[in-house]
């Protein structure tokens, strides 16, 4: 299908934005939360890079799978409490008396699954780490960032679930061993991660 020149494209839906109290447009998922709202700005969209800040990226996107992502963005701080700051090294020494400290630890998500899944990733990544060097998960990561830009978003109908790169992304991190990291969830890690940019027409951090 081919996409519609920019003029023929509809209006942005007044629903997909929204006007802070500072004057500045922001796509309306981030309102005036006091949580949102510096994360939209600062953080959403932003291109991330380094092993360590991937891993924790993996990890607690594989933690939201279910939840909304508000849930675990007001636990972040308990969620580098408990797991060392995603320490790769760290977090891949943890063993099972840690994973029983961490199911009864009511500042994070107590899901023995996605406990055991971050464990276990950090075990993968410095194996990752190990054969390819530092850098390894950045660089798999991001090779998986799309060579062409979709239009973008003019209102909540125009976002996707998954694209074919977060599924080529999950296939190939299933590939190697890493867990809850489906294609919903790792195109999650590629909005966030800045390997797309998905805010909203209109928005002031929409980069030109």
């Amino acid at each position: 299908m081919v996409a519609r020149s920019r003029k023929h494209r509809p209006p942005v839906s007044a629903s997909a934005l929204v006007i802070g109290d500072d004057g500045k447009a922001r796509c309306a998922w981030a309102g005036d939360d006091p949580d949102y709202r510096p994360y939209h700005d600062n953080e959403w969209g932003k291109p991330l890079h380094t092993d360590r800040a991937l891993y924790e990226k993996v990890s607690l996107e594989g933690f939201q799978a279910g939840l909304s992502w508000i849930t675990i963005l007001r636990r972040r701080g308990e969620f580098r409490r408990a797991f060392a700051n995603f320490d790769i090294a760290t977090v891949a020494a943890f063993d099972e008396n840690d994973v029983e400290r961490l199911v009864v630890d009511a500042a994070i998500i107590r899901h023995r699954g996605k406990i055991e899944a971050a464990i276990n990733n950090a075990k993968v990544t410095q194996n990752l780490i190990a054969e390819r060097g530092d850098g390894a998960l950045d660089a798999l990561v991001w090779s998986f960032e799309p060579t062409k830009k979709r239009p973008r978003p003019r209102g909540f109908g125009d976002f996707v679930a998954t694209t074919p790169e977060s599924v080529a992304l999950s296939k190939e991190l299933r590939r190697l061993g890493f867990k809850f990291v489906g294609p919903t969830t790792m195109y999650a890690l590629m909005q966030s991660a800045g390997l797309v940019d998905d805010h909203v027409e209109g928005c002031f951090s929409a980069v030109p």
